[in-house]
């Protein structure tokens, strides 16, 4: 089982370790919190970048292949967007 919280040992370089404590006093929050949501802003930023270059693969592994843009799914959806647009004026 995994603990809801554990300790982790992050040795930080002499300015950057002034700088967390800057911006915590400046936040008046523990630098413990501000490194905390650092880490899962780059960590969620890094599965978004993985999963949208594993999207641009896929498309670029399948274009001009049967596994491309469905002819049907295509006109409807220009239909859908041209139907919008009518509206809109």
């Amino acid at each position: 089982m995994v603990s809801a919280t554990a300790n982790f040992h992050l040795p930080l370089p002499g300015p950057l370790r002034l700088r967390l404590r800057e911006a915590a006093s400046q936040e008046g929050v523990p630098a413990t919190l501000i490194a905390r949501r650092a880490l899962e802003e780059w960590l969620d930023a890094r599965a978004r970048e993985t999963l949208a270059s594993e999207i641009a693969r896929y498309a670029a592994d399948v274009a001009g292949t049967p596994d491309d843009l469905d002819p049907a799914l295509e006109a409807a959806s220009i239909r859908t967007w041209v139907d919008a647009e009518r509206k809109r004026r």
